[in-house]
C-alpha cells in the first residue's frame, strides 16, 4: 500500500494524537484496577472507539487523495443513512430516497474535479427544485411537505455541510501534487471540533451550574460553553502554525468560530433527538452513540472554517 509523503508538522500532530490516545488508554486502566467500586466501562468504550476512529481517519488521509475523498463520501452516506432511518416516512415516497443518495457521489464528483460552482449549488438549488419534481411524478400528495422538508433538511447538513472538508483537500492554490496541506486543514478542523466536545464536556462537569438552554440539551452550561470555547482557541493558536496558514487573528476567530458554532451543531441535532423522543441517533460507535452524535458539530463547523479559510486566505 502506498502512502502519501505528508509533512513534518503534520506528523507531528498524528505523533501527539497518539501520544495523547496513549495516555488516555494508561489513565482509563489505572483507573479501572484501582476503583473497582465505581464503572467506566463507558470511558472505555470511549477511549476503544477513539483508537479505532482516529486509525481510519488518518489512514484515510495519509493513503492519498481520492481514498480521502471516498472516506469522505462515505461518511456523508452513513450520516445521511443514520439521518433517514430516524425520520418516517410515507411509503410511497420511499423512492424519492434513490436520488437522494446518488445525490451524494455526484456532490463528491463536483469536489474531485474541483468545480466549486456546481459545489456549491448543487444539494441548495438542482436537488432542492429537482426532488419535488419526482414526488409529483410518484403521484402521492399525503406527507409531501413532512417528506420534503426532511429530506432536503438531511441533505445539506449531512451532505453539503459535511461535504466541506472534502472541498479542503482540492482548494486552489494549497493542493500540491499530494494535498498535504488540504490534509493539514482537514486534521485542523476535525481536532478542533472534536476537543472542542471534549472540553465542554468536561469544564461543565467540573464548574457547570447555569443552564444554556435547558429544554433542548440540559446538561450544557455556559461554564462549559465558555470553557470549551477557551480551550478550543488555546488549541487553535497551538496548531495553526503546524497546518494553516492562518495568521494570529486569523487562527484567533476560527478557534472561536469552532467552539461557538460546534456548541451550535452539537445542540441543533440534540432538538432533533429531543423531537423524535431518542438518546443517541445509533449505537455504530460504542460509547459515543452513533454517526450523527460524532458529526453533528463538524455540520456546522466544516462549512463555516472552509468558507471563511477560502475567501480570506486562497482566493
Amino acid at each position: 500500500m502506498a502512502f502519501e509523503a505528508i509533512s513534518r508538522e503534520i506528523l507531528i500532530v498524528l505523533i501527539g494524537i497518539l501520544a495523547l490516545l496513549i495516555v488516555s488508554s494508561i489513565i482509563a486502566f489505572l483507573l479501572t484496577k484501582f476503583n473497582r467500586e465505581k464503572d467506566f466501562s463507558e470511558v472505555n468504550a470511549r477511549i476503544k472507539s477513539w483508537w479505532v476512529m482516529a486509525a481510519v481517519f488518518t489512514m484515510a488521509i495519509l493513503i492519498n487523495h481520492n481514498v480521502s475523498l471516498i472516506f469522505l463520501a462515505f461518511l456523508c452516506f452513513l450520516a445521511f443513512k443514520e439521518y433517514l432511518s430516524l425520520i418516517p416516512t410515507n411509503r410511497a415516497h420511499r423512492k424519492i430516497l434513490f436520488w437522494a443518495y446518488l445525490s451524494i457521489p455526484i456532490q463528491f464528483f463536483w469536489i474531485y474535479i474541483g468545480w466549486y460552482g456546481m459545489f456549491i449549488i448543487f444539494i441548495p438549488v438542482y436537488m432542492f427544485l429537482f426532488l419535488p419534481i419526482q414526488m409529483i411524478l410518484i403521484g402521492e400528495n399525503k406527507g409531501f411537505l413532512r417528506t420534503m422538508g426532511s429530506v432536503h433538511w438531511g441533505l445539506m447538513i449531512m451532505v453539503f455541510g459535511l461535504s466541506h472538508l472534502a472541498y479542503l483537500l482540492v482548494l486552489p492554490g494549497i493542493t500540491g501534487e499530494n494535498g498535504a496541506a488540504g490534509a493539514g486543514l482537514i486534521l485542523y478542523i476535525v481536532i478542533l471540533t472534536q476537543c472542542n466536545d471534549v472540553a465542554q464536556f468536561i469544564w461543565g462537569k467540573l464548574l457547570g451550574k447555569h443552564k444554556v438552554i435547558p429544554r433542548v440539551s440540559p446538561n450544557k452550561t455556559w461554564e462549559g460553553l465558555i470553557g470549551g470555547i477557551i480551550t478550543t482557541v488555546g488549541l487553535a493558536l497551538l496548531l495553526a502554525p503546524l497546518l494553516t496558514p492562518l495568521t494570529l487573528k486569523g487562527t484567533l476567530f476560527t478557534g472561536f468560530l469552532i467552539g461557538l458554532t460546534g456548541f451550535i451543531g452539537d445542540v441543533n441535532i440534540s432538538s432533533l433527538k429531543r423531537d423524535l423522543g431518542i438518546k443517541d441517533t445509533g449505537q455504530t460507535i460504542p460509547g459515543h452513540g452513533g454517526i450523527l452524535d460524532r458529526v453533528d458539530s463538524l455540520t456546522y463547523t466544516a462549512p463555516l472554517f472552509f468558507h471563511f479559510i477560502r475567501y480570506f486566505y486562497f482566493t
